[in-house]
């Protein structure tokens, strides 16, 4: 009776351990900061490439309306010609992303 029940205890802290392996594995920590002091994305993050996150920064799309608004007025055929090019279902998918999680952002976030 009394080896059934240490069998038992040492049977549940191993369980107990493998599952806390499991939960720090499917669930990564959410702010991880690489060398350079940036934070790299996680697999749900979206986007993930730092060209689309530097894009989508406000910065990046400043930068971004100014030289297609400048194009558009120089060479407006090869503006749209180039606006054929585009993927507009990948950028309607940022944007909504975007959308979205300035949607879910806290009051505080919002005014940072």
């Amino acid at each position: 009776m009394d080896r059934d029940s240490s069998a038992r205890s040492e049977i549940r802290a191993k369980l107990a351990q493998s599952r806390e392996e499991v939960r720090r594995l499917l669930d990564p920590p959410r702010e991880r900061r690489a060398g350079n002091g940036h934070a790299n994305p996680g697999p749900s993050d979206f986007p993930r490439s730092r060209t689309m996150r530097l894009l989508m920064s406000r910065r990046g799309l400043g930068a971004l309306g100014a030289l297609a608004s400048g194009l558009l007025i120089a060479r407006p055929a090869l503006a749209l010609r180039l606006l054929r090019l585009v993927p507009l279902s990948a950028i309607t998918k940022i944007l909504i992303a975007r959308a979205v999680s300035a949607l879910r952002a806290s009051p505080d976030d919002r005014g940072a």
